[in-house]
C-alpha cells in the first residue's frame, strides 16, 4: 500500500477539508481528492462523507484512521533507522499559541538553524484543544501548551518553565500611578477588560476572578489576537492581562504599564506530546533545544519587584 494515501488520508482528516489538506502537503486539491478516492477504492469503504462545510470521517474511517497512523509510525522508525548515523533531518511541526509563537519560538528556530541546518521547523498557532487534536492526527508533532493541567489522557506533557503575566493598562491611567497600595479586585472589577479568547487558560482565569468579584460586574471583551488586546489598552479603553515577553517592547517604550495590582500567578509552558506516537530523531533534536531555550528562560527570567503582579 502506498503510504502517500496514508498520509493524505489522515491529514485529510485530521484538517476537515480537502483544500486545507492539499495546501499542508503541498498538493492540488484534486490530487488530494484523487488519492482519497484511490485509498477507498482499494479498501473498498468510503472513509469521509463530503458535507457543504467540508468533510467528516465515517465510523469505518475512524477505526482506520488509528491503524493508518501506526503504520506511518512504522515508516517513520524505518527511515529514521536507515538514517541514523547522520544529522536529524526532516520536517516537525511545533503546535503553540500567539504568545510563544511570537515572543519565544522564533529564538528556538534560529538556535535550530544553526544546530541542525536540515531540520525544516514549522509554527503552527492554535489553543490548547486544536493542539492535542493536532497530536492525535499527526498534524503537530511537538505542542506547547500554556496551561495549568493539560486534562488529555492521552497527552504526555513536561512543565519547561513559567512565564510571567502582567496587569497592563495605559500610561495616563490612575492604576499607573498609584504607589502607596496596590489596586484591590473590587477595583479592577470595574474596569472594562480587553482579554484574549476563550480557552487561553491565564485569561480566563482572570475573568472567573472578575465575575466572581461581589457587587460589580465588569465589562470583557475578548480578542482572538494579543495585539488587539494591546492596542486598546494602549488606547485609554482599559485593562488587560498578557506574559510579559509579549509587552516587553511597548513597556520599554513607555506605551503600557504595569497595573501594581493583586498576585497573579505565572502560566505554566507546557511540552506536549501524544503518548502513543513515536518521536522521530528530528522532532527529538527540536524538543532538546526546546528544553534548552526554556530553561534558559527560566533562569534569566526577572521576577516582579513589589510595585507589580507577582508569579
Amino acid at each position: 500500500m502506498d503510504t502517500r494515501l496514508l498520509r493524505t488520508f489522515t491529514t485529510v482528516a485530521g484538517t476537515g477539508s480537502f483544500t486545507t489538506a492539499a495546501t499542508r502537503l503541498h498538493l492540488a486539491q484534486s490530487t488530494v481528492t484523487a488519492q482519497v478516492q484511490a485509498l477507498e477504492k482499494e479498501l473498498g469503504t468510503r472513509l469521509f462523507d463530503r458535507l457543504p462545510r467540508g468533510v467528516a470521517v465515517t465510523e469505518v474511517g475512524r477505526r482506520l484512521l488509528v491503524e493508518a497512523d501506526s503504520m506511518l509510525d512504522a515508516e517513520s522508525r524505518l527511515r529514521a533507522a536507515a538514517a541514523a548515523d547522520g544529522p536529524p533531518v526532516g520536517r516537525v511541526v511545533i503546535g503553540a499559541g500567539e504568545t510563544l509563537c511570537s515572543a519565544r519560538l522564533p529564538g528556538v528556530i534560529a538556535a535550530l538553524r544553526g544546530r541542525h541546518p536540515d531540520l525544516e521547523v514549522d509554527l503552527s498557532p492554535v489553543g490548547t484543544a486544536e493542539a492535542a487534536e493536532g497530536l492525535r492526527t499527526g498534524r503537530i508533532d511537538i505542542a506547547l501548551m500554556l496551561e495549568e493541567d493539560v486534562p488529555y489522557p492521552d497527552i504526555a506533557t513536561e512543565h519547561l518553565a513559567d512565564e510571567p503575566l502582567v496587569l497592563l493598562c495605559a500610561p495616563e491611567h490612575p492604576f499607573a500611578h498609584r504607589r502607596a497600595d496596590p489596586v484591590a479586585w473590587e477595583e479592577l472589577a470595574q474596569e472594562a477588560f480587553f482579554l484574549h479568547e476563550q480557552g487561553c487558560s491565564y485569561s480566563d482565569r482572570l475573568a472567573r476572578h472578575l465575575l466572581s468579584t461581589p457587587g460589580v460586574r465588569p465589562r470583557l471583551t475578548r480578542f482572538g489576537s494579543i495585539e488587539a488586546a494591546r492596542s486598546c489598552v494602549a488606547a485609554g479603553l482599559g485593562l488587560t492581562l498578557l506574559p510579559r515577553a509579549t509587552v516587553e517592547h511597548a513597556l520599554r517604550e513607555g506605551r503600557l504599564a504595569v497595573v501594581p495590582g493583586p498576585p497573579i500567578p505565572d502560566v505554566p509552558v507546557q511540552l506536549a506530546r501524544h503518548r502513543r506516537r513515536w518521536t522521530s530523531p528530528a522532532a527529538q533534536a527540536v524538543v532538546a533545544e526546546l528544553v534548552r531555550h526554556f530553561h534558559g528562560v527560566r533562569d534569566s527570567v526577572p521576577r516582579p519587584g513589589p510595585s507589580g503582579p507577582k508569579g
